[in-house]
C-alpha cells in the first residue's frame, strides 16, 4: 500500500531508556571472550539496556512523553490523539494507552489506542497517528513506541540474549497545512510469521493457570513457547528479498532520487543486516545512520531511539529530508519519506528505577 501523508509534521522526538547495562563483551558469561567479541564485530552491539522487573514498556513511554511535553510547552489537554505501539502491553486488557490517556493528562475527547506491531511499528504508528489528525479536528498526535524484548530471551538461548535491549520513545506530531507532503510504502506477508514468534502467551496458546494442573512436560513446553523464537537466516533472507524494493517504491512515490535524502534510519536490527541493506540499495555512508552498540535492537522504538541519540543536533537548525523504515516481525515493513527540522535537539533520559509504574488503579 501506498500514501500521501499531507499537512502533519514532526514537532519533537524523545527517548527513555533503563540506567541498567549488560554488556556480554564486558562479561562475556554464556560465551568465551573470543565469541563475544566476534559477536559485537558482527551485530554492532557492546551492550543493551534493561529494564527492572516491575516497570513495562509502557512507563519508559510515559517518562519520555512527560519530558517531551514539557520540552515542547505542549498543555497535556492539546494532545487530540495517542497511538501506542508495543508487543508488550501492560494488560490483556484495558488497552495500556487509555491508561496512558489518564496518566499524561489528556483530554477525555483525545483518540487513543494500541497497535500491536514491532520492528515497522514506529513507521505505522506514525502513518496512522498522520491520518487520524486528517481525517478529524485534531491538531495534535504523540505517538509512543516501546518494547521490552529483553523479557522475551530464554536465558540460554546464545542467538538471541545478546541482541535485545529495552526502550521507549514518544514523537509529537503537529497538524500544519503548510506543511509539505509526506510519502509511505508499506506491506505485509503473514507467511513470515512463524520466523519471529512469542508461540504461548495468547488465547491460541494461552499460559493462564488452569483447575487441573499441567503436567511437568506441558509446564516446559509453555516455558519455551513464552520466550523468543528467532530464525536468524529467514529474516536476512526476508530483509534482503523486501527491503531494497521498499526503498525503491519509496523514492518512487516521492518521486526523488537516493541522493535526495540527507538521511536514511532504518529499524536498527544489527550491523550486519543494516549494512548488507545499505549497499544492496546504495545509500552513502554518511547519509545512513547505524547506532547498534549501546542499545541494541529494541524493536519499535529503534528508529526514534536512533534518531534521538545520534541525530539530535541534526534537525535542530535546518529542515531535512529523511526515510525512515521498519522491517521484520510479521513479516511487516513499511517506510517514510518526510521532511523534519527545525526542531528542538531529540534527547534521551534514563528512568529511575522509583518511577511511578502505570497502574490500573490511579
Amino acid at each position: 500500500m501506498k500514501a500521501v501523508i499531507k499537512s502533519v509534521k514532526i514537532a519533537g522526538m524523545q527517548a527513555a531508556v533503563p540506567p541498567h547495562r549488560h554488556s556480554y563483551v564486558e562479561t562475556p558469561d554464556i560465551f568465551t571472550q573470543e565469541e563475544a567479541d566476534k559477536i559485537y564485530a558482527s551485530t554492532g552491539i557492546h551492550s543493551r539496556r534493561i529494564l527492572p522487573k516491575h516497570l513495562c514498556a509502557s512507563d519508559m513511554c510515559i517518562a519520555a512523553a512527560e519530558t517531551l511535553l514539557k520540552r515542547l510547552n505542549w498543555a497535556p489537554e492539546s494532545v487530540d490523539v495517542l497511538v501506542y505501539v508495543s508487543q508488550d502491553p501492560d494488560y490483556a486488557l484495558p488497552a495500556t494507552a487509555c491508561l496512558m490517556q489518564h496518566r499524561l493528562g489528556l483530554s477525555q475527547d483525545a483518540a487513543c489506542l494500541d497497535v500491536s506491531l514491532g520492528c515497522s511499528g514506529f513507521v505505522y504508528g506514525t502513518w496512522l497517528a498522520s491520518q487520524m489528525l486528517n481525517g478529524s479536528d485534531g491538531q495534535r498526535a504523540l505517538v509512543l513506541c516501546g518494547d521490552t524484548s529483553s523479557r522475551h530471551l530464554l536465558p540460554d538461548d546464545r542467538g538471541t540474549l545478546p541482541l535485545f535491549g529495552d526502550a521507549g520513545v514518544a514523537t509529537a506530531l503537529q497538524f500544519d497545512e503548510n506543511w509539505t507532503d509526506s510519502y509511505a510504502v508499506f506491506g505485509t506477508d503473514g507467511t513470515g510469521g512463524q520466523h519471529i514468534a512469542v508461540k504461548a502467551g495468547g488465547r491460541r496458546n494461552p499460559t493462564m493457570p488452569e483447575l487441573e494442573a499441567r503436567s511437568s512436560e506441558e509446564e516446559q513446553k509453555l516455558y519455551t513457547e513464552s520466550r523468543l523464537y528467532l530464525n536468524g537466516a529467514a529474516v536476512f533472507s526476508f530483509t534482503l528479498k523486501v527491503v531494497p524494493k521498499l526503498i525503491r517504491e519509496s523514492l518512487a512515490l516521492a518521486n526523488i532520487e537516493a541522493d535526495s535524502l540527507d538521511m536514511v534510519v532504518m529499524h536498527q536490527a544489527n550491523q550486519f543486516i543494516l549494512e548488507h541493506l545499505r549497499k544492496k540499495a546504495k545509500i552513502p555512508a554518511d547519509k545512513y545512520l547505524i547506532d547498534m552498540a549501546d542499545f541494541g535492537n529494541t524493536s519499535s522504538a529503534s528508529v526514534p531511539l536512533a534518531i534521538c541519540h545520534k541525530l539530535g543536533d541534526f534537525f535542530e537548525t535546518d529542515t531535512k529530508k529523511v526515510m525512515l523504515g521498519g522491517f521484520g516481525v510479521g513479516w511487516s515493513w513499511g517506510a517514510i519519506i518526510t521532511d523534519i527540522g527545525p526542531i528542538l535537539a531529540p534527547q534521551i533520559i534514563e528512568i529511575s528505577d522509583d518511577f511511578e509504574p502505570l497502574t490500573l488503579v490511579q
